[in-house]
């Protein structure tokens, strides 16, 4: 199968290497992976912040540039989530009936990583080995947008050597929410902490997520307290071989990237 990747705006800004895992994973498998250069933002980040109308030119530039894909699959929840849940309502306020129509035509063929593997490829063992006690987050996009069920946890548990242990409390959000985390600081902060005391009580040496952005928040307090604990997102494990070096830690990378754009140590 010929699929193409939609990145996504975190993932090719901040986390490359889960991006070149989905890679990885899908070309072993066999599939034929294309990357179309003229992607961009979904346009969930605005049509979440109130610019609605702002955000159909994306809305039409995303189905020009993926309109004839065979599947498209993303490493985001999040973005994917806007393409199911708010691209016919994006159509349906340019008042845009061909729009409507491609969008309809296209939403079948946009999905998340870890179901498209599970569910539309029928594979659950990829061969992969992580020797690691690990703990999963599910994002609330994941659960609650697309209800993508435990197609992660599935993969997770065929690979060897992982200790996949329960995260408690698992469904409460983290707090991240895009720009409800700048807009409700203190809130977002006081869901943030009650995460990270859940996934401190696991005693994982890795938290694991389908989702980057919620990792990005999750994983700074870990950074910030010094736990030790390391976000990873699932597609970095699911590349993992047996004798492959240990994966980049993907706040790490990303706090590297910060500091070498405004020149400051991040602590």
């Amino acid at each position: 199968m010929r699929v193409s990747l939609f990145i996504a705006c975190f993932n090719d800004t901040l986390f490359p290497g889960t991006g070149r895992a989905v890679v990885n994973v899908l070309e072993r498998l066999g599939h034929e992976v294309d990357f179309p250069m003229a992607q961009t933002c979904c346009g969930q980040m605005h049509y979440n912040t109130g610019y609605q109308r702002e955000a159909v030119p994306m809305v039409r530039h995303f189905v020009e540039t993926f309109g004839d894909a065979e599947a498209v699959v993303s490493p985001s929840p999040s973005c994917v989530g806007m393409v199911h849940e708010l691209y016919p309502k994006a159509a349906a306020l340019a008042e845009d009936e061909r729009l409507a129509r491609d969008v309809a035509a296209l939403i079948p063929r946009v999905h998340e990583f870890t179901t498209f593997l599970v569910h539309v490829l029928g594979v659950e063992d990829l061969g992969a080995y992580f020797p690691h006690r690990v703990t999963f987050h599910p994002t609330c996009h994941s659960l609650r947008t697309l209800r993508i069920g435990d197609a992660p946890q599935r993969l997770l548990r065929k690979v060897r050597g992982l200790d996949l242990v329960e995260l408690p409390d698992k469904e409460e959000c983290c707090g991240f929410g895009g720009t409800f985390s700048v807009k409700n600081a203190d809130t977002s902060i006081a869901m943030l902490s009650d995460k990270v005391r859940c996934v401190l009580g696991t005693e994982a040496e890795y938290c694991v997520a389908a989702d980057n952005s919620c990792l990005m928040h999750i994983g700074g307090a870990l950074h910030r307290e010094r736990t030790g604990v390391r976000p990873l997102h699932i597609a970095e494990i699911l590349e993992c071989r047996d004798g492959d070096p240990s994966p980049a830690p993907g706040f790490v990378a990303a706090a590297e990237v910060i500091r070498d754009i405004d020149g400051s140590e991040r602590p």
